[in-house]
């Protein structure tokens, strides 16, 4: 089975990743929550709007620093995985809402004190729906783009774990999947042709500022959490592989064992990065 060319706008990217979207990607930093609340000046009142929610990756942290939270998501079992998992750590303050960032002009929440974006802005047209945050945002909001990074960034000790192979196993994906694929992994894995800040500069937020909480420098994975990171991505999602996804998978176990045999990696996924735009 081949995988379609990629597109910024299609509802199904992630469809049938959420329960691996849950429980395989690396989380952000344990001071995220903190680092909002000083940049943004928070105060526990106002609305937030996360736009490309997921399985609620940010509003565990983040929905106990406002009134309400609005998850904004076009896969349905994203938001059923998000719900699910805010209910069992009773954070009851959360709407979810099926949509894209394109329709979020038309969803008549009133002034936000916060929008966010978390590892979803590079899959929006950008200049539009940072303007159409502008409009949604009360003054002295704040737009913010948060996403782990790596380059630049001091990294921390290694632990003595193997670190996952990443390029093995995309190589594995793409043995699978073919060419599609790896259109796929060209567009969404190289770059951006834009910064999120050039985008910005662009807008009537007139540009943006840049802080950093700490990543997890301790984040242990062992090989289910490693092949679940890999379902929950959106150019290996198991549905891509047909009646090939067991034998990926087990193609993908031994592979993993080969580089650990002990089952257990070390992954460092970088300090968590807020690009943060602020309406005057």
């Amino acid at each position: 089975m081949t995988t379609p060319a990629p597109s910024a706008f299609d509802p199904r990217a992630f469809e049938g990743t959420a329960e691996y979207y849950a429980v395989g990607r690396a989380p952000y930093s344990a001071a995220l929550a903190d680092t909002m609340v000083r940049e943004l000046s928070l105060d526990g009142t106002g609305q937030l709007l996360d736009v490309g929610c997921g399985p609620g990756v940010l509003e565990l942290p983040l929905a106990r620093l406002f009134d309400d939270v609005t998850a904004l998501d076009p896969e349905p079992g994203m938001l059923r995985v998000g719900q699910r998992r805010c209910q069992r750590a009773g954070v009851a303050n959360v709407r979810w809402v099926q949509g894209v960032a394109e329709d979020i002009a038309a969803l008549n929440l009133g002034a936000c004190r916060a929008i966010t974006f978390g590892q979803s802005f590079h899959r929006v047209r950008r200049l539009e729906v940072a303007e159409a945050s502008y409009d949604l945002l009360a003054p002295g909001g704040s737009l913010v783009l948060i996403s782990h990074h790596v380059d630049g960034r001091p990294r921390p000790a290694d632990p003595g774990y193997p670190e996952v192979p990443h390029a093995a196993v995309r190589k594995l994906i793409l043995d699978y999947l073919g060419d599609g694929t790896r259109h796929y992994l060209a567009t969404w894995d190289e770059g951006q042709p834009a910064r999120f800040e050039d985008t910005l500069s662009q807008t009537r937020f007139g540009g943006s500022r840049t802080t950093y909480a700490p990543g997890r420098p301790d984040l242990i994975r062992a090989v289910d959490t490693v092949v679940a990171s890999y379902f929950s991505l959106s150019y290996a999602a198991p549905r891509w592989f047909g009646n090939r996804r067991t034998g990926f998978e087990s193609d993908l176990r031994q592979l993993l064992l080969e580089y650990s045999p002990a089952g257990l990696f070390w992954e460092w996924p970088g300090d968590t990065e807020l690009v943060i735009a602020t309406k005057s």
